[in-house]
C-alpha cells in the first residue's frame, strides 16, 4: 500500500493542511499518521489542530520512540500490514506491539549533540579525541559503545533483516561486525532519512535499523493479541488503549499492576499462531 506524505505541513496555510487530511479520510475513511519526534514542533502541532478541527476519531497520531530509520521500517510494515484483512483500530494499535521488535540505532562520530539519549560526561569527552566512534543502540534499550576491535550491541533473539543508510561517516561495522553478530538473515542500504542528522546530533552517522521482514510473521504476530472494541468509539483494536480516540479501558485503568496486554499496546494485527518457522525465535511475551 502507498503512503500518503504529509509534506510542509508546518509552512502552508492551514486550509490546506485540513483539505490534504480530509480528502484521504474520504478515500480511506482512518488515517494512521507516523512521524517522528525530530519533526518541528510547528509540525505536530498543526496535525493536533487538524486532528482537532476536522473533530474526528478516524485520524491516529502515533509518534514512537525510534529514530528516523526505525521509524521508516514502521511505516513500511504497517503499508504491507494495510493490504491485509485487517481493521483499521487494529492496524492503527498495531504499530505500538511491532515497536517492540525494532533493534535501531547509530554509528556516530560524535555524541557531543546527542540529547535524546542518556550520555555520560566520560563519552562526551571521548567525542572530542580525533577519530573516535561510538555505536549507540537507541531501541528497545538504549546503550552506547565506543569503538574498538571486536566491540558490538546487543541485538536481537530472533531471526531479523537489516536496514542501512550512510551519512557523512566512512566505516564498514555496521556491515562487518554488527550485521554477523545479529545474525542479520538479509541486509539492505537505503537512503539516509531527512531527520537523522537532527535527532542523531551529527551527520557523521551511519544508521541501522533490525526488523521481521516477513509479512506472513508480521500478521501472525498482530492476529495473535486478543481483539477488544474501544468502550468509546466501538472501533475493533488491540491493547487497552485505543489509539483514534486514546480511550482506554475501564478494566486497564482499575488494574493497580501492570496489564497483562502492556507489551501488546497499540499492536497491528496478525495470524493467532506464529510460523513455525519463527516459533522458537520471537521474543517471549
Amino acid at each position: 500500500m502507498p503512503a500518503a506524505v504529509l509534506a510542509d505541513l508546518d509552512s502552508q496555510p492551514l486550509e490546506h493542511s485540513l483539505a490534504a487530511m480530509q480528502v484521504l479520510l474520504d478515500q480511506y475513511g482512518h488515517v494512521v499518521v507516523v512521524y517522528s519526534a525530530a519533526v518541528p514542533k510547528a509540525v505536530e502541532r498543526r496535525l493536533h489542530t487538524v486532528r482537532s478541527l476536522l473533530e474526528s476519531d478516524r485520524i491516529a497520531l502515533f509518534r514512537p520512540d525510534l529514530p528516523p530509520l526505525g521509524l521508516a521500517v514502521l511505516a513500511r510494515q504497517l503499508r504491507q500490514l494495510a493490504s491485509c484483512d485487517l481493521s483499521p483500530g487494529v492496524l492503527g494499535s498495531a504499530a505500538r506491539l511491532l515497536t517492540h521488535y525494532i533493534h535501531a540505532g547509530a554509528l556516530l562520530g560524535s555524541v557531543t549533540k546527542l540529547d535524546r539519549l542518556p550520555v555520560s560526561l566520560k563519552s562526551h569527552a571521548k567525542s572530542w579525541v580525533p577519530g573516535s566512534q561510538f555505536g549507540v543502540l537507541a531501541h528497545p534499550q538504549p546503550q552506547l559503545v565506543r569503538m574498538a576491535p571486536g566491540v558490538t550491541l546487543p541485538g536481537p533473539e530472533f531471526a531479523t533483516s537489516m536496514l542501512v543508510a550512510k551519512g557523512q561517516l566512512q566505516s564498514d561495522w555496521v556491515t562487518a561486525t554488527l550485521a554477523p553478530a545479529w545474525k542479520a538473515q538479509g541486509l539492505r542500504e537505503a537512503v539516509l532519512p531527512a531527520e537523522s542528522q537532527e535527532w542523531w546530533g551529527t551527520g557523521k552517522v551511519i544508521e541501522f535499523a533490525s526488523f521481521l521482514p516477513d509479512l506472513s510473521v508480521l500478521y501472525q504476530l498482530v492476529t495473535s493479541v486478543r481483539q477488544n472494541i474501544c468502550h468509546w468509539c466501538g472501533i475493533e483494536l488491540i491493547g487497552d488503549r485505543c489509539v483514534f480516540c486514546s480511550a482506554t479501558s475501564p478494566a486497564a485503568q482499575a488494574t493497580t499492576g501492570p496489564s497483562t496486554t502492556t507489551a501488546a499496546t497499540a499492536a497491528v494485527n496478525t495470524s493467532t499462531t506464529a510460523s513455525p518457522r519463527y516459533q522458537h525465535q520471537l521474543p517471549a511475551g
